[in-house]
Order: C-alpha cells, then sequence, then structure tokens
C-alpha cells in the first residue's frame, strides 16, 4: 500500500521560495523536520510531515516547492506543487515583503477550481508588517481569512493554529459512519469477506478493517464469514439487519441471501462516503452503452503488489468484456498518480472504493470527468451492475 496516501486532512504550505515554508511547518510540528535555508529553492518536492493539531487530531502538511522557481527543474517543481492542490483539504498560503501579484493570484484561482478552502498569512512581519494597499489588492480577489505572522517572533502563533482550525472543513477530521442510516444499535451485521491471494497474509484489508470497526461503534453485533460458509451460517436462523459482501461474489452473494434481507457491497458503502454517489448511480449504467473500440479508465487509489487476481487490473477489465461482448481498451492508474491521457478520450470511469484517499482526493481526481460529464461509477456498483443485482445494492442507501 502507497503509505504517503493518508487519510487523515491534508494541510498543504504554498508560496514563494524563501517566503519561510519550512520554517512555518517546523513551527507547526515543533520539531525541525523540514531543511531551513536562506537560500532559495531549498524544498524541492511536496513533502508530508504528520502533526496533531489541537481540535482537529492528526493531519497531514504538506510542504511544497516555491511557486515562483524558476528554470526547467523548478517548472517541473512548481507543476508538482499545483499538482498537489487537488489533494489537499486545506490550504495555507505565505506571503511575505508585501507581495501579492499574479503569481499569488493564479494559486488562488486553482484553489477555487478545486475548492479548496485556504487561510493566507503575511509572513516575517517582524521585518515588514504588511500594508493596508495589499490587503485591498488581496480583498478584490479573495475574503480569505489574512493574518499577520512571524516564524522568528511566533507572538499569535495559538490565532494561526485557531484559524486553521476555522478554514479547515470539519468534514475532513470529523469521521463519519460507513453505516449511516443503514443500521441501528444491536442490529446483526453480517459481513462477508472472501480470502484469495489478493488478502494480506494473516490480516484483514483495510475497507474490512474499518467495516468491522464501524459496526462496533455503532453498538451493534458484528458477525464476518468467508462467502464459502454464507449456507452454515443460515442453517443458525439468524437474521441479519444488513449484509455486506467483498463486491467481487456479489453475483454468488444475491443468490444466497435471501431478498428480504438488505444486502449491498463494502465498495459501495465507501462510494456514499467518499465519492459522488448520485453521480456514480447515474453513470454506472453507461457500461451497457460501451462500443468496439472505446476507452475505459480504472482507478486505483492505492498502489499494491499485483497478481493475477488483482480485481482492477484483471477481474473488471475481464467481466466487463465479457458482459459488454466488446472489444475495450483499458487504462489502470494507481495512487494519485496524474492521469497523463486526455480525461475526454475515455468513455467511462470506474473508481476504486478509495479506502486510501480521503474524500477530498478522491472528489478532486474526478472532477475533471464530471466536468467534461464523462460517466463515472464505482467497482462495486459495476459489479453489482453487471451480476443483475444493482437495484439491490443501492436499495439499503434509500430505506
Amino acid at each position: 500500500m502507497n503509505k504517503g496516501n493518508d487519510i487523515k486532512p491534508h494541510i498543504g504550505i504554498f508560496g514563494r521560495r524563501n517566503n519561510g515554508k519550512s520554517s512555518f511547518i517546523n513551527l507547526l510540528v515543533g520539531q525541525d523536520l523540514s531543511i531551513v535555508s536562506d537560500k532559495a529553492g531549498t524544498t524541492t518536492d511536496p513533502v508530508k510531515k504528520s502533526v496533531e493539531i489541537f481540535g482537529i487530531g492528526p493531519a497531514i502538511l504538506i510542504d511544497t516547492a516555491g511557486i515562483d522557481d524558476k528554470g526547467e527543474l523548478g517548472l517541473k517543481r512548481v507543476a508538482k506543487s499545483n499538482a498537489t492542490i487537488k489533494t489537499v483539504d486545506c490550504a495555507i498560503l505565505l506571503i511575505t515583503n508585501n507581495k501579492f501579484d499574479n503569481i499569488e493570484i493564479n494559486l488562488i484561482k486553482q484553489f477555487d477550481d478545486f475548492a479548496v478552502p485556504y487561510l493566507i498569512v503575511h509572513n516575517k512581519s517582524d521585518l515588514q508588517e504588511i500594508t493596508n494597499h495589499t490587503i485591498e489588492k488581496i480583498r478584490k480577489i479573495s475574503s480569505a481569512t489574512t493574518v499577520s505572522f512571524s516564524c522568528s517572533s511566533p507572538t499569535n502563533f495559538e490565532a494561526i493554529v485557531e484559524h486553521i482550525k476555522n478554514t479547515i472543513p470539519q468534514t475532513a477530521y470529523q469521521k463519519t459512519s460507513l453505516f449511516t442510516n443503514l443500521i441501528k444499535p444491536k442490529d446483526i451485521v453480517l459481513l462477508i469477506t472472501p480470502v484469495d491471494s489478493e488478502a494480506p497474509d494473516g490480516r484483514m484489508i483495510l475497507p474490512q478493517n474499518m467495516a468491522i470497526r464501524d459496526v462496533l461503534n455503532n453498538n451493534c453485533i458484528c458477525i464476518t464469514i468467508k462467502e464459502t460458509e454464507i449456507e452454515d451460517f443460515l442453517k443458525l436462523g439468524i437474521k441479519p439487519a444488513l449484509v455486506v459482501t467483498d463486491s467481487q461474489v456479489f453475483g454468488m452473494v444475491s443468490k444466497l441471501i435471501p431478498e428480504d434481507i438488505p444486502l449491498t457491497g463494502f465498495s459501495v458503502i465507501f462510494a456514499r462516503l467518499k465519492g459522488d454517489f448520485e453521480k456514480y448511480i447515474q453513470g454506472t449504467s453507461y457500461i451497457s452503452k460501451l462500443k468496439d473500440g472505446d476507452k475505459v479508465l480504472i482507478l486505483e487509489s492505492c498502489t499494491h503488489h499485483v497478481s493475477c487476481e488483482d480485481i482492477g487490473r484483471y477481474k473488471l477489465p475481464d467481466w466487463i468484456t465479457k458482459f459488454t461482448n466488446k472489444e475495450l481498451h483499458f487504462t489502470v492508474v494507481a495512487g494519485l498518480s496524474e492521469i497523463k491521457e486526455d480525461i475526454t478520450s475515455f468513455a467511462i470511469i470506474i473508481q476504486c472504493g478509495g479506502c486510501m484517499v480521503t474524500k477530498k482526493q478522491l472528489q478532486n481526481r474526478l472532477k475533471l470527468a464530471i466536468d467534461a460529464e464523462i460517466p463515472i461509477t464505482n467497482y462495486g456498483l459495476a459489479i453489482a451492475y453487471m451480476n443483475g443485482i444493482f437495484d439491490r445494492a443501492i436499495a439499503p442507501f434509500f430505506r
């Protein structure tokens, strides 16, 4: 798994070279983790640091390269810094010496494009205080909170932290239940979890772990079995309030679980939690409209060792090809890697559950497709559709 794709809220620090971004992060973290130098361009690639922020909890700070870097290599650094914008839940723009012009304006435009809330901090204010003229320039294009600060004399440090807390959306750090409106205390929830070569040795995969904990957090009774034990379980005469299965065995499970028992999938639950559930539902049926030569983009939000049982690279393309009986071309992009091909060249995009990334990262990853009106769906919804149980898989969410 890509450890860098952490599901904690992400806060990006942006600004020109030598504006004190690394010093600012060191102050927030309370350690000298970022290299501090008077030489411009010390920070090259975006670097992540974990921090505990009172009132928010664990978070990831991202130190980015200067947005005014120059030269061939410098422009690549700027591109990486810009690419970081769509992965953060909140941004902090550091300015100094009252410099606020097109460089900052273009950065703010990108914040707005990806709906990233941001705070503007005039750093090094012990050397030069922010002027009314600069504040007026900012106000012409932005209503973001703007504060003065100095890493050298951080007298208002607590106020800065409070501003960060007020800027980052609560939805980024408040934990939302996977099972909101699906179960109530004392319900019995049956989780069906196949164990194949893709399953990590000696442990459950993350979505299964999260689901088990969430069921317990809802004060429910959690029962976990493999698909091979469904019939044995049913003989016990226990009727679950909800059954959640790995989408790979949707077809088999739907035949064994009685119709009067609500059934859905792990991936479908994550689709509602993190993705655009309405767009997913609308886009799923486009699978039936695929034509020979169409390109299908499959997005995985983690990176992992690939085997012949990998769902994104092997099983899903095989199932879609057999279902449509069309000659299709599949592209798989893992982690948060750049989608290098023109997004409009794809007929449909299929996103995994996204258990390894934040909601903001997943939604911004799909933004280009949604803006271009390209159909999008999700692993679990697509598999349910191809197994003829799409309506059953989404029914628990609309009771």
